[in-house]
């Protein structure tokens, strides 16, 4: 199976079509099965966040008759302490033979002197590299109960839904060359390579248009083709492939100019697509349109294999083991995780609904704490969540 028809038939909703309905036969509504989830906690708040998750997956599976099996494994810098490694073999192993993964966070202080090659962020590009989970998609939404959260006005963020599609396994964090060198003046340098072939673009340009298609047949491309010559290949393929979408309307639109209109009209946007390097950018300025990192989750699709799915967060180390990190992001990166890998949109609902009847109830983590709301810890938001899915 190819990697666009793998994505229409994982994704049908959620983060991708919030606004598009999802029809299922009756024989998938009834079916049940062991699905098999590669655990990676990771490092920071990521062994807290997940340990919220997974107890209410669990709970939300047993209510829909779906069973999940954890296989906990290492990566980042737990990883690295544990066999000097960020992503050790078995960890890659687990992860081909389980149906998706799900990721907390890496990365920490403690691992910051490392040689650039052994730290932890390895690990991530190497898991992604290793499953060819080429495809990463990063809803920004505004909740309605979080608008007044957001650091700019309401009338601004309200009812903001946009789909980040960002090629996550080519461009600069992968291209060769890279390393450290020395110039002709005898200066020490560091170089990186941005390059991308014209299949890398068109398989993610054929994601994003099929995301498109499913939501308002709206398409930004964001590039910076008026000085690279990578980007000019990226516009002239994201083009090409637009040709065979002729009901979605395509915009283009330079990275600097792109950061400054998602501040400026971010409703503007629908589906986004962009590199590598550009999508992590504006993907996590984007986030804080929902006031907090805490809230968003990823997907990253490869389209045959398992996909990872992820908060966009990263480690928090400074409140590491404190109780205050906010848990609902991993929570519906779980949800994104049974909608696309699963086919178990049921179980997705029950923890999209959870997360949303926690904040119409004035649920928040200190992230998202405002007057008058109910300040709560982690495992508090994890007893909430459980009791909600339950029911």
């Amino acid at each position: 199976m190819n990697a666009i028809s793998a994505f229409g038939r994982k994704v049908q909703s959620s983060a991708l079509g919030r606004r598009q309905s999802v029809s299922r036969s009756s024989r998938l509504a009834t079916v049940c099965k062991l699905h098999k989830i590669c655990v990676l906690p990771g490092d920071g708040i990521g062994p807290e966040i997940m340990n919220v998750a997974t107890k209410v997956l669990s709970a939300a599976g047993q209510k829909e008759g779906e069973e999940f099996q954890y296989t906990y494994e290492l990566i980042g810098g737990a990883a690295i302490d544990a066999t000097g490694s960020p992503l050790p073999d078995k960890t890659m192993t687990t992860a081909k033979s389980s149906d998706a993964v799900l990721l907390a966070a890496i990365g920490g202080y403690k691992w910051d002197t490392l040689p650039a090659g052994q730290r932890p962020e390895r690990g991530l590009l190497a898991i992604r590299s290793g499953l060819n989970a080429f495809a990463n998609l990063r809803p920004a939404t505004v909740l309605r109960q979080l608008a007044d959260a957001s650091p700019l006005k309401r009338e601004l963020v309200e009812g903001v839904d946009i789909l980040f599609v960002r090629e996550l396994v080519g461009g600069i964090y992968f291209g060769q060359p890279r390393g450290f060198g020395v110039n002709e003046k005898g200066d020490r340098i560091g170089y990186n390579t941005d390059v991308y072939s014209e299949p890398e673009v068109e398989r993610i340009a054929r994601v994003a248009f099929e995301a498109a298609m499913k939501r308002s047949k709206r398409l930004c491309s964001v590039d910076k083709s008026n000085v690279l010559e990578v980007s000019q290949l990226w516009k002239e393929v994201v083009i090409r492939v637009g040709k065979e979408y002729p009901d979605v309307e395509l915009s283009h639109m330079y990275i600097d100019n792109a950061a400054m209109q998602l501040l400026r009209n971010p409703k503007f946007f629908d589906v986004v697509v962009t590199s590598n390097i550009f999508g992590d950018i504006l993907s996590d300025e984007a986030s804080m349109l929902a006031g907090s990192l805490g809230l968003l989750p990823s997907a990253s699709i490869s389209g045959s294999g398992p996909g990872i799915y992820e908060p966009i967060h990263g480690s928090a180390p400074d409140i590491a083991g404190q109780d205050v990190a906010n848990p609902m992001a991993m929570v519906l990166s779980a949800a994104m995780m049974c909608r696309y890998d699963l086919n178990i949109p049921k179980v997705a609902d029950r923890l999209q609904a959870a997360v949303d009847k926690a904040l119409d109830d004035g649920y928040r983590t200190r992230d998202i704490w405002t007057e008058g709301m109910k300040l709560s810890k982690c495992s508090e938001i994890g007893e909430v969540l459980l009791k909600s899915v339950s029911a």
